[in-house]
Order: structure tokens, then sequence, then C-alpha cells
């Protein structure tokens, strides 16, 4: 009797993961997939029913928010500012969390504590502080050069990613280096090799799931990240990342109902990061589950 009031409480348990699983992914799929067949309508087709499946592939929309609302240029700046962004961030973070996990030197306590309370700082609270100093230092430059450089220019912008990106990705990474075996590095020592040696072809090998997963997990914040852009990138006629360029169309065509053109450029947006996260979704969950901070 007892085992049979057990299976039946733990299927109804099943039963409720299930419903609610399936309703957070039903939330999730409809919009995206509704996006996906918005994009490929005429504008015609947006005056009748919404949720109609389109009456053709019209892949025109693509092309003209690739070329007439400059998505083309916006995301080759995404791509560079991206890109950039994370290569600063690992040449620094990786070995500082290496440091931080791997040895025992004075500050090293202090160093971590500070770096776990910049998880608790909202960048977008801090976004005003950093656009009066670049201002301030653009006003320096202008003053001595004659021009000023830091203001509406897509590397200061990654600088400013990477560094805001520091303390999450050293919490992460030092985690993880942690909770490694010396006896590898002892090895390595025993045989020549220095601390950046060791480093680059023991330590970090070994360490390949959460780099990836600070990887991808920064690649998204990056890409997506709107606020900071649009602070530090205001000039109208300049450089502008890809969420800023999207934002800038959906209030243009706020007028001018070009639809499929906005739906478009939605996709434009969405796709890099979907096709990343289907490709790499068991390496992320693997690198988040390892690894815990040790002070």
């Amino acid at each position: 009797m007892e085992h049979r009031k057990k299976s039946t409480s733990e299927g109804i348990y099943k039963l409720f993961i299930y419903v609610a699983l399936i309703t957070l992914a039903v939330t999730i799929i409809v919009p995206v997939a509704w996006v996906f067949m918005a994009s490929i309508k005429q504008n015609s087709e947006f005056y009748g029913n919404p949720w109609a499946l389109p009456m053709g592939v019209h892949l025109q929309n693509f092309a003209d928010a690739w070329n007439k609302a400059r998505m083309g240029e916006y995301m080759l700046n995404s791509v560079l500012v991206t890109a950039l962004a994370l290569i600063l961030l690992l040449v620094i973070a990786l070995p500082a969390a290496y440091a931080l996990s791997r040895f025992q030197f004075r500050g090293r306590k202090i160093l971590n504590v500070a770096f776990m309370a910049g998880l608790f700082i909202n960048v977008n609270y801090i976004v005003v502080p950093i656009f009066l100093m670049l201002v301030d230092g653009d006003t320096w430059l202008r003053q001595i050069f004659g021009t000023g450089l830091l203001l509406n220019n897509v590397v200061v912008l990654a600088v400013v990613y990477a560094s805001t990106a520091l303390p999450f990705t050293i919490y992460l990474l030092s985690g993880y280096f942690a909770t490694l075996p010396h006896d590898f590095e002892e090895a390595a020592y025993i045989d020549g090799a220095g601390y950046g040696v060791t480093m680059v072809k023991v330590i970090f090998p070994m360490a390949q799931p959460s780099i990836i997963t600070v990887i991808l997990f920064n690649f998204l914040s990056f890409w997506n990240e709107y606020i900071i852009a649009m602070t530090l990138l205001s000039d109208p006629k300049g450089a502008k990342t890809l969420p800023v360029g999207l934002m800038q169309l959906t209030q243009a065509q706020q007028a001018a109902t070009e639809y499929g053109q906005l739906y478009a450029g939605l996709v434009l947006v969405m796709l890099p990061t979907l096709i990343l996260y289907i490709c790499v979704q068991k390496k992320l969950t693997q690198g988040m589950t390892l690894g815990g901070l040790k002070g």
C-alpha cells in the first residue's frame, strides 16, 4: 500500500515537472518561431491575421535589412567588438585566475573578496560614471592633440566590456582552477617548465570546460549588450553595434511600417546566439556545474 502511494506521488510530481517544462518551452519557442515566420512575410500580410503562415518566402526583407538598414555594417561592428573584448578578457583573466587559485601570496584573500564583490555591481548602474570619465578623457585629449578618441570608438567599447566582465570571469575560473590536482604542475616543474609554460600547457587544457563556459557566457553578454553601447556610441552617424542598430531600425519602422524588414533584423540578431548555444549547450552546463571558489 505504501509502495503504491509512493508511486502515485512520484507520478504526480513527474507530471507536474513535465507540464511546467512544456509550458516553459512553449512560451520560449512560440515567440521565436513567430519572429522567424514574420521575417519572410510581405508587408501586406501583416494587416491580416498576424498568426497566419507566410504565403511565400520573401527573402528581400533580409537584403533590405542588411543593406538599407545597415544591419550588415552593425553586425561587423558587433563581431569586432565581441572578438576584441573576449581576447582582452581572456588575456587578463586567465593568468589572474591562475595566480589567485594556485599560489599563496600577501593580499590574495583581499583580491578574491574584491572580485567577488564585483559580482554584485550591476554594470548598468555605473554606465554614467564610465561615460563621464570618457568625456573628461576626451576633453583632455582635445586640449593636447586637438581630437578625442574615447567616445564613439568600438575599441574603447570592447575595453569597457572586458573590464566589466572581469569579476565574473575570474570568479568562475578561479573556482575551477582550485579544484585541479597539483601533481601535473609539480611534474612540469621537475621537468624544468616555468610558471608560464605550466599554465598554458598543463592547466589551461585541463580547465577547458570552464574556459569554454566563460567564453560562451561573455560572448552572449557582449553580443546582446545595449545600454553601454548606446551610451558610448552616441554619434548618430558613427559606428553602432547590432542591438543599437536594431533599436534604431525599430524606431524608424514605426512610421515606415516595413515590418518584414524589422523582423528580419531581429532574426539577424538572434541567429548567431541560437546557433552557438545549440552547438555547445552540453559543454556550457558541464563547465557551470564544476568547481567552487576556495579562499
